[in-house]
């Protein structure tokens, strides 16, 4: 399909994809983009992501509360008294 007709066959484009195809895209005769079904993720795939790494320790908690520390801010609203 052309960059044009994916355009203009736009809701036609995504019912195609939801029905499961992957359609490529082309701008003067060469592919440039093929766009398919979202990929649904789930729990398995972010215990599979994460298989093999550590768990964080203390010292972690400590430092992302440390940073968040310095993003938090006590600073009053300067119109306040306007």
């Amino acid at each position: 399909m052309t960059a044009t007709e994916a355009s203009r066959r736009f809701s036609d484009l995504l019912d195609a994809i939801e029905r499961g195809e992957t359609i490529v895209i082309t701008r003067g005769h060469h592919p440039v983009a093929e766009i398919g079904p979202a990929r649904r993720r789930t729990g398995a795939d972010l215990r599979a992501a994460l298989d093999g790494i550590e768990p964080p320790d203390d010292r972690f908690a400590e430092d992302v509360d440390g940073a968040l520390g310095l993003l938090t801010t006590e600073e009053t609203d300067p119109w306040a008294e306007a």
